[in-house]
């Protein structure tokens, strides 16, 4: 019997290009709008003072746009995992999904809930239908004993679940990776801005509060970014990785309901 699976998520090179997009991108976004000659004073980005936020976060050193890029990867790969989880989740709600093939397979309509699992779509309904078909298949075969249908069955279940379960989790590694590395390259761009504003400092000669308080604002500005970055990261991951656990739990209830029916049925 075929097994199909649910497409979707980027292969391994394409994510890794992705990433290394987002990262071009960034340093595009550093140079062209961070460094725009307008946000600094004489229309000069190397030796005039920032007037605004955007020219504050250029003046953030070379750490600034790969920050960028790791932002903008996170944003590509949350974008990419909610598209693919809500194709593998199917056409219709979950839960109610489950009802109704519960509901099916406890008045013994297969076909039904075979109908069921075509509208539905989506990984959750491609594992229900390999369920069901081997079903159908063993339910009438007088060679096998009841004991090796069930067998059967639930190796069916277990084989099509393993064809979904890395599609849905694929990528969500690169999302967990930007959550720890983010708020590390930004305390690295901190304190290289921190060295490099006390270094001025000293070379100044007499102490300047005010070249101070802006190397200290200019080096936080990495610090602000990685926050941001692992805070996305760290919040998309929980939410795609709750809703990973929701459908294999569905999956489960739904194998569980076809092999305590076909153990009931006597057959």
């Amino acid at each position: 019997m075929s097994k199909n699976k649910t497409s979707g998520g980027f292969p391994l090179i394409v994510s890794a290009l992705a990433i290394a997009i987002c990262i071009v991108i960034g340093v595009f976004i550093y140079k062209g709008v961070l460094g725009a000659p307008s946000n600094f004073e004489g229309g000069d980005p190397d030796k005039g003072h920032p007037h605004n936020i955007l020219g504050t976060m250029y003046k953030g050193g070379f750490i600034v746009p790969i920050l960028i890029g790791f932002l903008l990867t996170v944003i590509t790969f949350a974008i990419e995992r909610f598209i693919t989880i809500q194709k593998a989740n199917g056409r219709g709600a979950t839960d109610k999904f489950v009802a109704r093939i519960k509901s099916l397979i406890s008045s013994h309509d297969l076909d039904g809930a075979i109908a069921e699992c075509d509208k539905q779509k989506g990984s959750l309904a491609n594992v229900v239908r390999e369920g069901l078909e081997k079903y159908k298949f063993v339910q009438n075969d007088s060679s096998m004993d009841k004991e090796s249908k069930v067998a059967a069955i639930q190796k069916s279940i277990e084989e099509a679940t393993a064809l979904e379960l890395p599609m849905l989790s694929k990528n969500m590694v690169v999302i967990s990776t930007m959550a720890s590395i983010g708020t590390l390259a930004g305390l690295i761009g901190t304190v290289v801005g921190m060295i490099r504003a006390f270094a001025a400092l000293a070379n100044a000669g007499a102490p300047d509060t005010s070249a101070l308080a802006t190397g200290i604002s200019e080096a936080l500005v990495n610090t602000l970014v990685g926050i941001l970055t692992s805070a996305f990261a760290i919040i998309f991951y929980n939410l795609f990785s709750n809703r990973v656990d929701q459908i294999t739990y569905a999956m489960d209830e739904a194998g569980f309901s076809i092999i305590q029916d076909f153990q009931a049925s006597g057959k």
